[in-house]
């Protein structure tokens, strides 16, 4: 079965004071044990977020770049995320793709650089609003995965994870239902069982990163194929994101 995990993605929020009484109430909050919660601060924040959680919390990265090393001004590599304590990075983000053109060529590049330095990741897909209405969602999700990750070799998906984000339900006002991320999760997973095997896309966590609140997350969570969720702005408040943990 697909490991049950919550993801907060603190996007360019916080200080490191808070930041760090976060996670500790995080720590300190009775979650239930088959969850495996993750959080992504910012990279600067990272060693600390690394020395103040324990087993409770996985610390990832919210973004790297392919390179090993060189002249990139303002940017971390893997080695020097991973030396920082981060043993986990999301790579294709909306907001990636979005607001610093992120291609399907590049983010092909930072899969391959995760997989060379034994990385994990959580790979973002999802369609924009004009693609939702004109029907085609299920094709530009498929073209994504297809230029970006299915050129890995089965051993290689073996520990992937994959985050669905309907771009036009966040931050718009316009909500996705259940079963509109049931059914793109479900699409999702037969796209994995055709490039690779049934065992491999059923053992692969497919996460829903829509707008997921305490609100809607047991309604979401119970979904078949949705194994979990990528939260935002809910996971910058430790009752809010419990709530969602405890959701399962």
């Amino acid at each position: 079965m697909p490991q049950k995990i919550v993801a907060g993605n603190w996007k360019m929020n916080l200080c490191l004071d808070e930041g760090v009484d976060l996670i500790r109430s995080i720590e300190a909050s009775s979650l239930p044990s088959d969850v495996k919660v993750m959080v992504f601060p910012p990279a600067l924040f990272v060693d600390a977020a690394k020395k103040t959680s324990s087993s409770k919390c996985l610390v990832g990265v919210q973004n790297f770049n392919a390179a090993e090393k060189g002249a990139f001004t303002g940017e971390v590599s893997i080695k020097q995320v991973k030396s920082a304590g981060a043993s986990i990075g999301l790579i294709g983000h909306s907001e990636r793709r979005e607001l610093f053109n992120e291609t399907n060529a590049i983010l092909k590049d930072k899969v391959d650089a995760a997989i060379e330095n034994n990385f994990q990741f959580i790979f973002c897909c999802g369609e924009p609003l004009e693609v939702r209405e004109a029907g085609t969602e299920i094709e530009f999700v498929r073209n994504q995965l297809e230029e970006s990750l299915f050129h890995l070799a089965s051993d290689q998906m073996r520990d992937g994870i994959i985050a669905y984000e309907p771009i036009w339900a966040i931050g718009t006002g316009r909500t996705a239902s259940s079963e509109q991320a049931e059914d793109m999760h479900r699409e999702i997973r037969a796209m994995l069982s055709e490039k690779y095997t049934n065992d491999i896309a059923e053992s692969i966590s497919i996460l829903y990163g829509g707008s997921c609140k305490s609100a809607n997350a047991k309604e979401l969570f119970a979904c078949p194929n949705v194994n979990g969720g990528l939260i935002g702005g809910a996971a910058l408040d430790a009752t809010s994101f419990c709530a969602i943990i405890d959701s399962f």
